[in-house]
């Protein structure tokens, strides 16, 4: 499923979801590769349902996937999706450096008139 973010709800419930240093560290452990809820508890002192619902805040948020796989349930970064928040962090990153490239000209230009 491919999702875009949108710059209302999506990014609120993605920033948001990532506002929480557990499901930070989950995105963290799937960089490395998937886990199951499980794997994904052993460095927290929380119980699989308390990870299990971070896992699910992701999930609905669209940062991760959680596939059936027998009796297990792997998770795994959708790559998509974080290249999407990575892109609109990218752009908001290039606005800011063009404005301060902007605001640097003014300031060198009105440094040059004061030496006149």
């Amino acid at each position: 499923m491919t999702q875009t973010l949108d710059a209302d709800g999506d990014l609120d419930a993605v920033f948001a979801a990532l506002g929480d240093r557990t499901r930070m560290a989950i995105i963290s452990r799937l960089a490395q590769g998937e886990a199951t809820v499980g794997e994904l508890a052993e460095p927290f002192a929380l119980t699989h349902q308390a990870v299990s619902r971070h896992v699910g805040i992701l999930r609905r948020c669209g940062l991760i996937h959680q596939r059936v796989d027998g009796q297990r349930r792997p998770c795994r970064l959708d790559a998509e999706r974080m290249g999407e928040l990575a892109g609109w962090i990218g752009e908001q990153q290039r606005q800011w450096e063009s404005r301060l490239d902007a605001l640097e000209t003014h300031l060198a230009s009105v440094r040059a008139d004061r030496q006149r």
